[in-house]
């Protein structure tokens, strides 16, 4: 199997927040892209459009880009479990269990991360054997073309980074029906007076299913 660790860190140094460090080191992304291989060329040509376009912008449009295109609103969101979890209590438990598999492979992260960000999770399967980590991206493939429809319909050029990342878990980007972002204004309208119990917030019926990186121990005595 086509090797692709320098090519998983390059996508997850993509999608990093493009503060003046980060911008300094994407000049070495293409030749290490290239020199694996492991993207279709007219791939590696549109991630290396974007990026001369995050060199091209000056410091403050780049980033102020990135926050509109990945901080306002859930679609877009790089925080995996926000997709299927939302809110609820589910995602505590599935963060620590991600976290878990992240120190059993040796990695610790920063106080600062979130195990389900993107990033993280692409840096995670770097470390890991080719086969392992197409397998491993491989479970998130339906949150991953859900991002992937949302900055497409925005026509983001990040859309191309996602794109790459469904490949590398041996998928097909494409585009599939995802929730829209709700106006700025009605997701800060305050419910009316003596409305019965709010459901802002919570999971909507119809939602995908909570997703299991990690298969948990059977406590002792459980039934099967």
């Amino acid at each position: 199997m086509t090797h692709n660790r320098y090519t998983l860190r390059s996508l997850a140094r993509l999608l990093a927040y493009p503060d003046a460090a980060m911008r300094a080191g994407l000049g070495d992304l293409p030749s290490a892209v290239d020199e694996e291989a492991a993207l279709p060329a007219a791939r590696r040509a549109e991630l290396k459009a974007l990026i001369q376009e995050l060199l091209r912008l000056d410091q403050i449009e780049a980033e102020s880009r990135y926050v509109e295109t990945f901080d306002r609103g859930r679609a877009t969101s790089l925080h995996l479990f926000e997709h299927v979890h939302g809110d609820s209590r589910d995602r505590g438990p599935a963060m620590v269990d991600l976290t878990q598999t992240y120190e059993k492979a040796g990695l610790l992260m920063a106080p600062e991360e979130l195990p389900d960000h993107l990033c993280v999770v692409l840096e995670f399967a770097s470390t890991q054997p080719p086969a392992i980590a197409t397998a491993f991206l491989g479970e998130l493939a339906h949150i991953l073309n859900t991002v992937f429809s949302a900055l497409l319909k925005r026509e983001s050029p990040y859309a191309s980074v996602l794109a790459a990342v469904l490949e590398l878990a041996g998928e097909t980007a494409q585009a599939v029906p995802f929730t829209a972002d709700e106006a700025l204004d009605d997701s800060w309208q305050e419910p009316e007076p003596f409305d019965g119990c709010s459901s802002r917030g919570q999971s909507r019926p119809g939602q995908p299913q909570p997703i299991h990186i990690v298969r948990k121990p059977t406590s002792p005595g459980a039934q099967a």
